[in-house]
């Protein structure tokens, strides 16, 4: 990945708005010059396509979570049960409420993947990371089928996530359904 500099960043973080609030169509170097507030053409001087663009954004998206994931969990692993329970309802409630915009354009990032085969690799490593990262909380609270269990877990946040995310803001605490995907993730049996 490129290294990001400063005005960089400000032009991606930028562009994830745009995505964010308006949706992939919204995504072009002129609407991002404008809305990172930098001198016309800046964009296009990191990101000579479209498509690079778009893949500058998902690289960003990525790192971004990677920051993310890391302040959630802090150094150590959950040591129990509800202890992954409060850090995956923390993750919904963060994704779907002050990070709601990121979260709208990974979305549109994931469904543009679908029809973009140089993105779906992109979207496959975040999705095979988080499966890791979780796969290794679950083994060390002892699941009998780690590998299952994340996948089930990660699965039933995406369809929260979403939910939550198309739903509006009177949507009931997810923290019942994420408890008995918690509990079945460490059951979940080969």
């Amino acid at each position: 990945m490129p290294r990001v500099t400063d005005k960089r960043a400000t032009v991606l973080d930028a562009a994830i708005e745009l995505v964010g609030i308006e949706g992939l169509r919204a995504l072009t170097h002129r609407r991002v010059d404008t809305t990172a507030n930098v001198p016309a053409g800046s964009t296009s001087n990191y990101f000579r396509t479209r498509q690079a663009l778009v893949e500058g954004v998902l690289d960003r998206l990525l790192a971004r979570d990677r920051i993310d994931a890391q302040a959630l969990s802090g150094s150590t692993a959950p040591a129990s049960a509800r202890g992954l329970e409060d850090l995956m309802h923390d993750y919904v409630m963060f994704v779907t409420g002050p990070d709601i915009v990121r979260t709208r354009a990974r979305f549109a990032m994931f469904v543009e993947a679908m029809a973009t085969p140089e993105l779906r690799a992109g979207v496959d490593a975040r999705r095979g990371e988080l499966r890791t990262w979780v796969r290794g909380m679950l083994d060390a609270l002892g699941a009998e089928d780690s590998a299952t269990g994340a996948r089930l877990l990660i699965d039933y946040l995406d369809g929260v996530i979403l939910h939550r995310c198309t739903a509006g803001v009177d949507e009931p605490d997810p923290r019942p359904g994420i408890a008995l995907a918690v509990r079945a993730a460490l059951r979940t049996a080969a």
